[in-house]
């Protein structure tokens, strides 16, 4: 039910070393079922607004999932997850995009144990290493689905998770809708509720951060916290969006190299181009927080996060990318790539300014809007 696993000190050795192959504690997740049963951790109004769920008029949802190197039994406990508690009939088809692992576990066995479900399964092994934000882009190509659903690949979904995401979308087709996106202790597995009153931000470096929801959004939702929170930003792990909108705006930029900072430039993308995010408190997801990255990245980790942000705030960001580049010099040094394609996409989508994000969506930014000098 969620509960912490307790390792055996003699044991502590072995942990430690499978421990930094995964950065979480794997021994641990082996030690719990990949069934593991979990608590209703819905408010009682959440559960009350699930019945007048149409889940007969829903649309249904490509579940997306990219993996490379994961553990076996995350990996599978995130698919069990979904199969036990979503309504069968709204999942299309789940999509799991191996990013040229080199763990045998996760090629012709794999293989062969997705195909015990009822459900359509499309594994596929990219020939090259592609990165998340690329290998997401090789899934929704395939996706048939009104609905793309993305999803990493440690997570575990709780009862009634799918029908809130898949409602907010069907009446709205520019809504990116995300959970909540609680805590699985990388140390012990246990199952920890987030809080329901924070919602995405983002500090001056471009890094996504979770902050307290603000007054004026509490009292746009009556106080009732089971209605979906609008939100400036997103995790990025975990969100759902109508596939035809997803293409309409720009899918993913493909000029961002392996993952970081895709979530904010898509974030600020879906606002200023006409759509908006949500934030939906009767869907939960926990998901296996690491401290650290298992694996590296070309050229560095640092380069690669410096390349994606400076793109995000060379399309969007207009004269507010000086604050970046002030807090990151860094990142002004880097060679951004070609921006021709998506500056002409923001052209085309006639795209709001950075400041109407900034003073309509995120007035809470830690810089002023009307900054004149960062001294």
């Amino acid at each position: 039910m969620g509960n912490p696993v307790i390792i055996h000190p003699s044991k502590q050795e072995e942990r430690n070393r499978k421990f930094k192959e995964n950065q979480f504690d794997v021994m641990a997740s082996d030690m719990i079922s990949i069934n593991r049963a979990l608590p209703d951790y819905r408010s009682s109004k959440c559960r009350k607004a699930a019945q007048k769920y149409d889940v007969t008029s829903l649309p249904k949802v490509s579940i997306i999932i990219v993996f490379h190197n994961e553990a076996w039994s995350t990996l599978l406990r995130t698919i069990h997850s979904v199969v036990n508690r979503s309504p069968l009939h709204l999942i299309k088809e789940v999509i799991l995009i191996d990013d040229l692992s080199n763990r045998t576990y996760l090629q012709k066995p794999l293989d062969l144990y997705v195909k015990r479900f009822s459900l359509p399964f499309h594994l596929i092994h990219l020939p090259e290493r592609s990165g998340l934000i690329r290998a997401r882009l090789h899934g929704a190509k395939i996706a048939k689905g009104k609905v793309l659903l993305f999803l990493d690949a440690h997570v575990e979904v709780t009862e009634g998770w799918l029908e809130p995401l898949l409602d907010r979308v069907f009446t709205d087709r520019k809504r990116v809708v995300a959970p909540i996106i609680d805590v699985i202790s990388d140390e012990n597995f246990e199952y920890i509720t987030a809080s329901d009153a924070t919602w995405g931000g983002f500090n001056w470096h471009l890094n996504f951060r979770w902050y307290p929801v603000p007054m004026r959004e509490m009292e746009r939702r009556n106080h009732d916290r089971s209605i979906p929170l609008q939100t400036p930003t997103i995790a990025g792990g975990l969100f759902a969006i109508d596939r035809q909108f997803f293409y309409d705006i720009g899918s993913y930029d493909e000029g961002m190299e392996v993952w970081g900072g895709e979530n904010l430039e898509i974030s600020f993308r879906v606002w200023m181009c006409g759509g908006s995010l949500e934030i939906h408190p009767c869907s939960r997801v926990g998901h296996v927080f690491r401290k650290h990255t298992p694996y590296s990245f070309p050229g560095g980790t640092a380069k690669v996060i410096h390349h994606n942000s400076a793109r995000t705030a060379e399309v969007w960001m207009d004269e507010y990318k000086e604050i970046f580049y002030n807090m990151v010099p860094a990142a002004k040094e880097v060679d951004a790539g070609d921006l021709t394609e998506r500056k002409i996409l923001r052209e085309n989508l006639q795209c709001k300014s950075f400041r109407w994000y900034l003073e309509t969506i995120y007035p809470e930014s830690p810089i002023p809007i009307d900054f004149l000098s960062l001294g």
